[in-house]
């Protein structure tokens, strides 16, 4: 009872370690690292809030007018933001900040976790220091992305049903009822997690070994409720999406690699090599590289470290890594293996509170049993400056992007459909418009006519260099005048009223000359489309004219 007090103080000065590195930079736009994701989580919030208030129904704002229904994860951060913007108005700040309380809340998760399994209160604020100050822990656990809740209810399910497992004779409903819905939130919260259910499996397993009784409907309720659940939410789901990501990652990609690398050497061996690749992004953004390393060294000491559960250890790491080897070597993201740092922080606590209790119990002075084991808080600190300056860059984010985007918000119409020549959900975040996202050198004059009929009325080129390489694009959008604006990128009015004079000639004297391949020597005799690498000696029609006035002989 007396360490209680320590352990309490020491765990609370962690959380608040915990708070201020996950405060730094939180009011930056999200356009910084993952942009992508943040973009369409921020997305969703905003269409829970302002479109269709029901989390089966989540939306983003590509693919053309609303609704745009998509397969994903059940959206609990989008749809608690989404709650509190009807208070406190539409912030994404909001959504950062409900991340990061997801994220301190695994750091005490970890610390009791810790402290169970090792029976050490020593191994809990260890194990807690490390999860607070892991980079991918630090950074990711302030992006507005799902994967920090989907992590706490991992850990969190994780913990309770192992006590569960370890400790209870008899399983009660309210004990089961709870385990199950943390389960449930945890695969609910993003699938990867189903992961974990190894882990559950192991510890079960490891209870039946020992030759304790369990009924086999509260071990069928454990294991296969929440996989139930989560399958009728995806059929749910499915029936109104549009897009379906998660199935469709899956069928495309994660079950034909799979199946590719037990039926071929060749690709078994390059299935081998991205493996190797995604552990080193493990090893350099989500741990450190000293953490890294110490993970390892404590995963190799953990068979002579006693513990409650040691099954469950070994299974959630086979679980975590045989994910990372099918689906993070298709899906090259560091943050996808987000599900391993809880694990890796338990590891090191408990190998490192082993470490100090074998310290103070050897054959030497008490100065230099001290002095040893100052050498535990030391390299901790070590690992939290190296892990930092690791994911510095993941901070950085395009001000100019921010400014045109939030320039466009302004001086669009408001309901206005727009194509923009980018794929980044992160810009139509901020312009707050409805429309296609697209990659503009693969995007054709077909489509922009499709998207025109259904409404789209601008065309912005974010990706100009892009668009100057496509030369039947670019020099088809030559029929519509570029709106006169204060941003950087090109935005054509592709209102078909405001067809410019002369743009359809001008665009079948482009077709006969590209049938003759001379495309490109056309478009640089007219000084339109110039690609970068000439446009300081050829100047470009934006230069030549208003835009808005711009003909064509």
């Amino acid at each position: 009872m007396a360490s209680i007090p320590w352990f309490t103080l020491g765990l609370l000065a962690i959380l608040l370690i915990a708070v201020g590195l996950r405060l730094q930079h939180i009011q930056n736009p999200i356009l910084d690292h993952p942009n992508w994701r943040q973009g369409d989580t921020a997305s969703i919030a905003r269409n829970f809030a302002t479109l269709n208030y029901n989390i089966l129904y989540p939306q983003t704002n590509y693919d053309g007018p609303p609704p745009n229904y998509v397969e994903l994860e059940l959206q609990i951060v989008p749809f608690i933001a989404a709650s509190l913007y009807k208070i406190f108005g539409v912030h994404a700040i909001i959504g950062r900040l409900i991340t990061l309380a997801f994220s301190v809340g695994t750091v005490a998760v970890v610390a009791f976790f810790a402290r169970w399994l090792f029976s050490s209160a020593v191994a809990g604020l260890i194990a807690a220091f490390f999860y607070a100050t892991f980079p991918g822990s630090v950074y990711y656990g302030r992006t507005f992305t799902p994967d920090t809740a989907m992590v706490f209810f991992l850990t969190a399910a994780l913990y309770v049903t192992t006590r569960l497992i370890v400790e209870d004779e008899v399983f009660n409903q309210r004990s089961l009822a709870r385990s199950t819905a943390l389960l449930t939130l945890a695969y609910l919260a993003k699938p990867v997690s189903v992961a974990g259910i190894i882990a559950v499996a192991a510890a079960l397993w490891e209870r039946v070994r020992s030759g304790r009784t369990m009924r086999p409907t509260a071990m069928l309720v454990m294991l296969a409720v929440p996989l139930v659940i989560l399958y009728l939410y995806d059929v749910k789901v499915s029936q109104h999406a549009e897009w379906h990501w998660a199935s469709g990652i899956t069928k495309l990609h994660v079950i034909p690699g799979l199946i590719g690398a037990l039926t071929s050497p060749s690709a078994f061996a390059l299935k081998a090599l991205n493996f190797v690749k995604v552990i080193n992004m493990l090893r350099l953004t989500m741990l450190g590289t000293l953490a890294f390393l110490a993970s390892i060294v404590s995963f190799v000491a953990l068979p002579w470290i006693p513990m409650r559960s040691r099954w469950m250890i070994w299974g959630w790491l086979v679980g975590g890594l045989l994910y990372t080897y099918a689906v993070v070597t298709v899906e090259r993201v560091d943050y996808y293996m987000y599900l391993l740092l809880p694990l890796c922080a338990l590891a090191l606590g408990g190998a490192l509170a082993r470490f100090i209790a074998w310290v103070f119990s050897a054959d030497a002075s008490t100065p230099v049993r001290y002095a040893i084991a100052a050498l535990v808080p030391l390299f901790a600190l070590a690992c939290a400056a190296q892990g930092h300056a690791a994911v510095r860059p993941y901070y950085a984010y395009s001000i100019t992007a921010y400014r045109n985007a939030t320039t466009l918000n302004r001086v669009l119409p408001p309901k206005a459909l727009v194509v923009l020549g980018h794929y980044g959900p992160d810009i139509l975040y901020y312009m707050n418009r409805y429309g296609w996202e697209e990659d503009p050198y693969l995007w054709t004059p077909f489509d922009e006519e499709s998207a025109i009929r259904k409404g789209a009325r601008y065309f912005i080129a974010a990706e100009d260099d892009r668009l100057r390489r496509n030369l039947e694009l670019c020099a088809w959008m030559q029929r519509f005048p570029l709106l006169a604006s204060n941003v950087t990128w090109p935005v054509y009015h592709t209102d078909p009223a405001l067809e410019l004079p002369g743009s359809r000639r001008f665009w079948r004297a482009f077709r006969i000359a590209e049938r003759a391949g001379h495309g490109r020597q056309f478009l640089d005799a007219h000084h339109v489309c110039v690609v970068r690498s000439i446009e300081a000696k050829v100047p470009t029609a934006r230069s030549k004219a208003s835009g808005v006035t711009r003909t064509f002989p």
